[in-house]
Formats: C-alpha cells, sequence, structure tokens
C-alpha cells in the first residue's frame, strides 16, 4: 500500500561523527490535523482548525476551487507564493480571490500560508536537531529574525522555546 505524501523534505543534518546524515521528514496527507494535544497554544489565524474550508458559503470558493488552491498550498508553501498565483489556480482576479478565499478559510490567504509554515517549522523543531536558521529557511521563511518574530508573534513562543517544550513533552 503506498501512502500519498502532501509535503516531503529532503534535509541534510549531521550524523554527529562529523559525516552528514540523509533524514526525510514528511507529511502524511490523512494526518491533516493543526496540532496535537500538547502542542502550543494558538495560531496564525486564532484559535481553531482554520485549514478546514468551509464549503457552500456565500460569496465563497466552490468545493472544487477550495480543494484545488489548498492542494497548491499545501505543496508550494515553503516558496514565496504571488497572491495572482493562488488566483490563478482557482481561475479568479486576485481581487475576487481574496475575498473567496477568506470567506471559504475565514483567514485571508497570507495567514493560511503563515499557518502552515508555523507548523511545518514546529514539526521540524521537534523531530530534527537542526539549526533554527535552517528549518526558518526551509518552512519559507525570509530568515531566522523573520521566523522567531512571527513563531512569537502568531504562537507566543520562541523557536527555542518550542524547541525545548516539544522535548520536555516527550521526557514526561
Amino acid at each position: 500500500m503506498q501512502q500519498q505524501l502532501d509535503q516531503s523534505r529532503i534535509v541534510f543534518g549531521g550524523d554527529g561523527e562529523g559525516g552528514l546524515g540523509l533524514k526525510c521528514i514528511c507529511e502524511i496527507s490523512r494526518d491533516r490535523k493543526m496540532r496535537s494535544e500538547d502542542g502550543p497554544p494558538g495560531s496564525a489565524s486564532g484559535p481553531g482548525p482554520a485549514r478546514l474550508p468551509a464549503l457552500n458559503v456565500k460569496g465563497g470558493l466552490s468545493a472544487h476551487s477550495a480543494r484545488k488552491v489548498q492542494e497548491f498550498l499545501d505543496q508550494n508553501f515553503t516558496r514565496k507564493i504571488a497572491l495572482a498565483e493562488m488566483a490563478a489556480v482557482c481561475g479568479l482576479s486576485s481581487y475576487h480571490f481574496v475575498r473567496a478565499f477568506s470567506r471559504t478559510f475565514r483567514v485571508p490567504p497570507h495567514q493560511y500560508v503563515l499557518d502552515l509554515r508555523l507548523d511545518f517549522a514546529e514539526r521540524l523543531l521537534a523531530e530534527s536537531g537542526m539549526t533554527i536558521a535552517d528549518i526558518a529557511h526551509l518552512s519559507g521563511f525570509s530568515s531566522q529574525s523573520h521566523f522567531t518574530t512571527v513563531m512569537k508573534k502568531y504562537r507566543r513562543l520562541t523557536p527555542l522555546q518550542a524547541r525545548f517544550g516539544k522535548l520536555n513533552s516527550k521526557l514526561r
């Protein structure tokens, strides 16, 4: 049985013996929950599952368009994405796309992408020994400083606090 992958990254990290070890960090598509019960409170879009689209909302995206844009963002959130590019996936103008997306997902596109990036970065912080700068870069943030600022603003934790929080919860 072959599993579908939403997001995969090949990451080079030290193996502790001076060489490079190869790690593959994957997200299985059926495991699409935003956070486990021991995760930090809040998200970039506030509390609650912002990634579940509200279907049949007046002025929102169609179910097909919502699914297409969600798949596009799940695959491309680590790179810079223009609003026009997201709108083109749905065949809408940027103006109409922002309004329809916001009604469907209950957050603007930028917040949605930030939330995807923060979730991915938190996963890397918890599961790898990579530097925070490398995690920031792989998650799509422009710098470690930008990543720290965004994480502090929306998750109320610095990346280092998130890493140690995850480590402490695993030790308990």
